[in-house]
């Protein structure tokens, strides 16, 4: 059987039928690499019709990376997946979900490790860009610190989520409540790591066309 070896012609390829396929007619024009990262990351093209994002968000991201602004993330997937080399300012990439503290912390709250660690996030929060891409429970409590107190605003929040129980919720509350914060969400239960990263890497510099 023959197949396709030359890593760079499998990339152009790849987003050659990313741009035949995927309906990017209703996408404005500074969202467009971001849908184009997100349909190569997960392989579907029909996700664009459930994207939603607020107007300049992704304006609002690029302006903060390119001001230095850190990257912090739900999961460890998450981060490993973000391109550093294409981090305009030398960015921190922070993850916090495996430091000691936090499984005790989750227990003493009564919730879980994800919804947890976003305790961690609060000195980092204003001004950052928030990628997640696995745990509902993150985004409900991050909305929710957002809410206690707007100083924390993160300047976009990156939300991904994926699962059965809780993941198309917290993406409606991002969406129709998100306390004016600037987001860009996939609506329902798809959505994930892959997916998280590609749209921090697809804000921190131009896809290779």
């Amino acid at each position: 059987m023959e197949w396709l070896r030359d890593p760079d012609e499998i990339y152009r390829r790849s987003f050659a039928i990313v741009a035949e396929e995927a309906n990017l007619f209703a996408v404005p024009e500074d969202m467009q690499d971001v849908a184009i990262r997100l349909v190569h990351a997960c392989g579907m093209p029909d996700i664009v019709a459930d994207l939603r994002w607020s107007d300049g968000a992704a304006a609002a991201a690029r302006d903060a990376l390119a001001s230095g602004a850190p990257v912090i993330c739900d999961a460890q997937m998450v981060a490993d997946g973000v391109i550093a080399a294409r981090l305009p300012a030398d960015n921190q990439i922070l993850s916090m979900i495996r430091l000691p503290n936090v499984a005790e912390m989750a227990k003493e709250l009564g919730t879980t490790r994800s919804a947890a660690q976003v305790e961690l996030w609060k000195p980092f929060l204003p001004g950052s860009v928030v990628a997640i891409g696995n745990a509902p429970t993150a985004l409900f409590r991050l909305l929710e610190i957002i809410a206690e107190d707007l100083s924390r605003m993160p300047a976009a929040i990156l939300g991904f989520p994926v699962g059965f129980v809780g993941a198309r919720e917290s993406k409606n509350a991002l969406h129709e409540d998100g306390h004016d914060v600037p987001y860009i969400t996939l609506l329902g239960r798809r959505g994930g790591s892959a997916m998280a990263s590609a749209a921090v890497n697809a804000l921190a510099g131009q896809y290779e066309k």
